[in-house]
C-alpha cells in the first residue's frame, strides 16, 4: 500500500466518531494492519488505549481478554502481573494471585483460560497506575495478533 492510499484511508477518520465510523472499518482495518509493521502497530495501539474517545483501558484489556486464545490470554497475564508489583499479589483481592504461587514464573495457557475478564480488567487498572508504560507493553504485545485487536472495533467495543 502506498502512502496516498494510507492518507486517503485515514482521512476518513480525521472526524469520525465510534458512534459514527466511516463505512468499511474492518476492510481499512485489514488494509492498514496488514502493511504496517509491529512497531506502526503498537503505537497506534498505544494512541488508542490512551485515547479519551476510547473505553479505559482496563475496559479494552477485558474485551481484548475475553477474545483472546488461552496463549494469548496467558502473554497479556504475564505482562499484566509483574507490572502490578507484589502488594496488590499479597492482597488476596484477585484469584489471579494463586497462579504464580511458589516462584512459578509465568502463567500457562490453561491457566488463563480460567481468569475471569473482569479480574483482568481490575489487574489493568492497578497495573496503569503502578506502572504506565504497561500501556505500551500491552501495545506490543498486541502488534503481534493484528487479528484479535480487529475484534476490538467500535462497534464491539461495551
Amino acid at each position: 500500500m502506498d502512502l496516498g492510499n494510507l492518507g486517503a484511508i485515514l482521512g476518513q477518520y480525521v472526524n469520525a466518531s465510534p458512534e459514527a465510523p466511516p463505512p468499511g472499518v474492518e476492510e481499512h482495518y485489514q488494509q492498514v494492519a496488514g502493511n504496517s509493521s509491529p512497531p506502526q502497530l503498537a503505537a497506534g495501539l498505544a494512541d488508542a488505549f490512551r485515547s479519551q474517545a476510547t473505553p479505559p483501558f482496563s475496559e479494552m484489556m477485558r474485551t481484548l481478554f475475553s477474545n483472546s486464545n488461552g496463549e494469548q490470554r496467558a502473554g497479556i497475564l504475564n505482562q499484566l502481573l509483574p507490572a502490578v508489583g507484589p502488594a496488590l499479589l499479597a492482597s488476596g483481592g484477585l484469584s489471579i494471585a494463586g497462579l504464580l504461587h511458589g516462584g512459578k514464573p509465568a502463567v500457562t495457557a490453561e491457566e488463563a483460560n480460567l481468569v475471569p475478564p473482569e479480574e483482568v480488567q481490575h489487574l489493568a487498572e492497578h497495573a496503569q497506575k503502578q506502572n504506565p508504560s504497561i500501556v505500551d507493553q500491552a501495545s506490543e504485545f498486541y502488534s503481534h495478533h493484528p487479528t484479535l485487536v480487529k475484534c476490538w472495533a467500535p462497534d464491539r467495543w461495551p
